[in-house]
């Protein structure tokens, strides 16, 4: 079969596309025949090398929607033909097919389609852990979202507007903060530009906002504490621009006793709510039609390189799928 492997870390460049014998399914695995491949901007940092060093080679990519194909010694509750999709916890997403933790695993309800679960899952996954789990986002909440005309930022703008949550959204471009206008944010701030710390705190009459979603890192990170009220909470969960710079936890006190979280999915799914009620609740607010999925990228499993390639370089917005 076809599969993007790693032999080294690094750029873009060091994605191979080659023929790769995928082994059967071990004890407890089942093989997925991948329909609809989900791409991350995260996966890029595993590519990199910033979430440490994986075991090389190795193959790319973490989420998928498929069927299943074969099963492992001892897995229950699926069948041959099944249709499940899955995100965070395997390694090998890029590729024609995968060999799957059954209990990584979910059902996709059936109204949506592949396309919808492949674009969506892990982003709305992380979406679902920041505003329902990291920082519970309520109705009358005024929040500060960066990247929100990115893959998550559309799902959670979406997502925290139909809560009766008002977004303010941080981007890089009149493009971008047109678009996310379109998808759930009532105002917009350009980043890039100086100022915009005080734009935030000039829509929110001078208080700040609660909560600050930023993946940015470095670029962004010290201007979004700028922007918390008293007491509010900096949840800082990307490295776009580079890791977030040190800082010392009286800062955080000098500056009204601010929270500091970093969050990451794959504990949220071990240790809080776990993967099925996540995956329930994002399933829901999907099909009642709360959340638009502008999926702008189509690319085949071919073209990784060149997908990675526009995603480091912000080239993209919305969400982005590859085809096998």
């Amino acid at each position: 079969m076809k599969a993007i492997r790693i032999s080294r870390l690094g750029g873009p460049e060091v994605m191979e596309y080659v023929d790769y014998a995928l082994p059967p399914p071990g004890p407890g695995e089942v093989r997925v025949r991948n329909a609809v491949i989900g791409l991350n901007f995260g996966e890029s940092y595993f590519r990199s090398g910033l979430y440490g060093v994986p075991r090389l080679p190795s193959g790319m990519g973490s989420e998928a929607v498929g069927v299943v194909e074969a099963l492992g010694q001892g897995v229950v509750g699926f069948s041959l033909g099944d249709r499940v999709a899955y995100a965070e916890g395997v390694l090998g997403a890029y590729a024609e097919a995968a060999n799957v933790p059954a209990d990584r695993l979910v059902r996709p309800p059936e109204g949506l389609p592949d396309e919808m679960v492949a674009a969506a899952l892990s982003k709305g996954l992380t979406a679902q852990m920041l505003i329902r789990q990291t920082f519970r986002v309520e109705k009358g909440q005024t929040i500060l979202l960066h990247a929100a005309a990115g893959g998550v930022g559309v799902i959670l703008a979406q997502w925290a507007r139909s809560l009766g949550a008002r977004v303010i959204g941080a981007t890089s471009s009149a493009e971008k903060a047109a678009f996310a206008r379109q998808h759930g944010c009532s105002e917009v701030v350009d980043v890039t530009r100086p100022g915009w710390v005080e734009a935030v705190m000039a829509l929110t009459h001078g208080a700040g906002v609660p909560v600050v979603f930023d993946s940015n890192g470095r670029d962004t990170f010290l201007g979004s504490l700028d922007c918390l009220a008293p007491l509010g909470t900096m949840v800082s969960y990307g490295n776009a621009s580079g890791p977030a710079p040190a800082i010392e936890p009286l800062e955080l006190m000098r500056r009204g006793s601010l929270r500091l979280t970093r969050p990451y999915l794959g504990h949220y799914l071990q240790a809080g709510e776990g993967l099925a009620a996540m995956a329930d609740e994002l399933f829901e607010v999907l099909a009642a039609g709360k959340i638009r999925l502008p999926i702008n990228q189509r690319f085949r499993l071919s073209q990784a390189l060149e997908a990675h390639e526009r995603m480091g370089a912000r080239g993209t917005t919305g969400l982005s799928v590859m085809i096998p």
